[in-house]
């Protein structure tokens, strides 16, 4: 089972999980059928390398989704902020898909501004990783070449 709580990280129950999801994934690809595994939840920034490596390997490589993982349970209105965290380590480490997470994730149902707020959170944690990938570093050079010339309108 998918951690709640960042204490309940990598215990007995989410191990099995993945277990169970490489066996149904190898069923899937059986019969034809694509899949992405989804995973982490609230996993503490030392166990993220190592869970992503687990679903890689009992999930057969599967590709991998995660939705945070949130890094840190005692930020309720700032889960964007603690899933892009996560997630930008995740995707580091071989995560293949980041699912955004809103600031009223555990308080609410979300609107469109936390939408809102969730996907940039996300995108600025993939193109961090996209950075170390060697990717995207044209759009940070242009940034940094706005900023000394302190042409303010092109930073935005």
């Amino acid at each position: 089972m998918r951690p709640g709580a960042v204490l309940d990280s990598t215990d007995r129950g989410q191990i099995q999980e993945l277990i169970s999801l490489g066996e149904l994934a190898q069923r899937a690809w059986d019969a034809g059928v694509q899949v992405i595994i989804e995973g982490l939840g609230h996993i503490p920034l030392n166990e993220i390398e190592a869970n992503v490596l687990l679903e890689k390997k009992l999930c057969h490589g599967a590709p991998f989704y995660v939705l945070g993982p949130i890094v840190t349970d005692i930020a309720p209105g700032y889960d964007h902020i603690t899933g892009a965290i996560g997630g930008a380590l995740a995707a580091l480490y071989g995560a293949d898909f980041l699912c955004y997470v809103t600031p009223s994730e555990h308080l609410k149902l979300p609107d469109t501004s936390d939408v809102k707020l969730g996907v940039i959170a996300s995108k600025i944690a993939a193109h961090a990783t996209n950075i170390v990938r060697g990717k995207d570093r044209e759009w940070d050079r242009k940034m940094a070449d706005s900023r000394k010339r302190l042409n303010w309108k092109e930073q935005i």
